[in-house]
């Protein structure tokens, strides 16, 4: 015969608190995993918006001087999407740019900026990704040339220029400064745009955040750093901060397409604080005078202007 538990009032207000702990932590990580969600732009990679494609299930065309890339589903669908991952796979996906068979990612998923995101976000992150809808879809191949279709040879091209790990904070910076650093090296991945790359593909040293010619969609990406001419280096701390959360310049402008879907769908949704400290991160890089803002600005406004 089994004996019945009876909980006493102080038992019972001990169960009571650690079940109501438990549901706070649960809705902790998934406003946390949901917060890494917008500032990663997620939605507007893996989303075919031109489309009209269900949200996450991927079929967006990236277009670039290396070929042309489809986003993969990432919904929780157990045939087409990631719906039978293991958080491991999803982990090992963003820190080591690998799929859970163990083949290379392309870096055109940007894997050298999502390494550096904690371990704690990451966790947040696929907590929150399991709870959106299931899109049964399948992926579209990539359209490359045929020397770059082998992916074993990504091992070289990682041994070059990718470096895994999370983010460690820098000694002798402010504790703002390296939040600041940690979103734009991490989530926000924004060297993956701003940074122009060799012919193999990777970051050109010394230009970081220097802006590109032909970015994503063949978009001029500006230069974000504080160059007083070709960068930022004429705005004010507050001119950053309300420019990334609203996409309205100092100038009365607003930014293009491409930058006021990241700022409508991601960064908009960022504490000021945060947003502050990406601004305070910013203008503590070194200034580079690449004109790349300047050249064609008239030709390409409409669809890239800061």
């Amino acid at each position: 015969m089994i004996t019945p538990v009876r909980l006493g009032q102080a038992g019972l207000l001990a169960l009571l608190a650690a079940l109501h702990l438990g549901s706070a932590q649960a809705v902790s990580e998934l406003s946390q995993g949901e917060y890494i969600f917008h500032l990663a732009g997620c939605g507007n990679c893996h989303t075919d918006r031109e489309h009209q494609g269900p949200p996450l299930a991927g079929g967006r065309k990236l277009v670039t001087p290396l070929g042309t890339f489809y986003t993969p589903n990432i919904t929780p669908d157990g045939e087409t999407g990631i719906g039978n991952w293991r958080e491991v796979d999803f982990r090992r996906a963003l820190r080591e740019g690998k799929s859970p068979s163990g083949s290379n990612y392309y870096p055109s998923f940007p894997y050298t900026s999502y390494t550096q995101l904690s371990d704690a976000d990451i966790h947040a992150l696929w907590t929150y990704l399991r709870t959106q809808k299931a899109v049964h879809q399948d992926n579209k191949p990539h359209e490359l040339p045929w020397y770059l279709r082998f992916r074993w040879a990504l091992a070289i091209w990682k041994w070059l220029f990718f470096e895994p790990g999370p983010y460690q904070p820098e000694a002798g910076k402010s504790a703002l400064w390296n939040r600041g650093a940690y979103l734009v090296k991490g989530a926000a991945h924004c060297s993956e745009c701003h940074t122009p790359r060799n012919f193999l593909g990777g970051f050109k040293s010394g230009q970081y955040l220097a802006g590109v010619a032909q970015g994503p969609e063949g978009a001029l990406v500006p230069n974000i750093t504080p160059d007083s001419q070709f960068g930022i280096g004429k705005w004010s701390e507050g001119d950053m901060v309300q420019y990334l959360g609203t996409g309205l310049q100092p100038d009365g402008d607003s930014a293009g397409s491409l930058m006021a879907e990241v700022i409508d769908n991601g960064l908009r949704f960022l504490p000021e604080d945060d947003l502050k400290s990406i601004a305070v991160y910013l203008k503590g890089q070194p200034a580079v005078a690449n004109p790349v803002g300047k050249k064609g600005r008239k030709k390409a406004k409409s669809d890239a202007d800061y």
